[in-house]
């Protein structure tokens, strides 16, 4: 039977309402690094958090294999590669954040549909930012939903300048935009076209949403032209 502490731990002592504990303390585990320090000892992290240094261990090993942490031949730890592509998610989004929201606003105005701006993230895909049609009839998705990446307009267009294979990431690439219907789900129409930053990586899609019965063959040169603009404020490499 595991022994209860005498001092209650820092996450214990700060505990999230209706979360969970291990997460808790895991995550108190990743807030001990004080800036400044490139590498924290067991017996540092185990005083800082207040944690049995069993209990440590045991969540160290979680966060190592996650890559939030790693462990160094001294054997202190230190943060790993992923708080440092999580970081560049985060700064990304602010400086991406002044350029994407005022062109997918004005294609808003423009067609009255939902747009939203995805980016990869692993196997799945984020809507990092997103304006909703007025309409009640809608896609109802949310900045901070994850998608599925092989599925949907958004998803196919990272997933074909991504480097995918097969003949419909072939026959994207050489339209450089995409329209699907009921690809996702039954009755909605997507327009999906890549946008690229200045370094000439695709920073992601802009995807046009809306049901299949108010589709108009105009939106999807306003979802091309949108991209372009967009690119275009980004820096990235636009065709004459």
């Amino acid at each position: 039977m595991p022994r209860k502490a005498a001092v209650a731990s820092v996450a214990d002592q700060h505990a999230a309402p209706g979360g969970a504990a291990a997460v808790d303390r895991a995550l108190s585990l990743l807030c001990a690094f004080r800036s400044g320090e490139d590498a924290l000892t067991l017996a540092e992290l185990s005083e800082r958090t207040q944690l049995y240094k069993s209990t440590a261990l045991r969540l160290l090993a979680s966060l190592e294999h996650a890559r939030l942490l790693q462990r160094m031949p001294d054997g202190r730890y230190a943060l790993g590669a992923e708080v440092a592509r999580l970081n560049g998610i985060y700064a990304a989004s602010f400086s991406l954040e002044a350029q994407v929201m005022p062109v997918m606003r004005e294609l808003v105005a423009t067609t009255q549909e939902s747009a939203a701006f995805h980016v990869r993230q692993g196997d799945q895909r984020l809507c990092l930012y997103r304006v909703d049609s007025p309409h009640l009839l809608r896609d109802h998705i949310r900045a901070g939903d994850l998608l599925p990446l092989d599925r949907g307009a958004g998803g196919r267009v990272l997933m074909a300048f991504g480097g995918a294979e097969g003949r419909i990431y072939d026959e994207i690439r050489q339209r450089g935009f995409v329209v699907l219907s009921s690809d996702r789900v039954p009755g909605l129409t997507g327009i999906s076209a890549p946008v690229w930053n200045a370094a000439g990586e695709l920073a992601g899609a802009l995807t046009l949403t809306l049901p299949e019965q108010r589709m108009k063959p105009e939106f999807t040169d306003a979802v091309r032209e949108a991209a372009r603009r967009l690119t275009q404020r980004l820096g990235g490499p636009v065709s004459p």
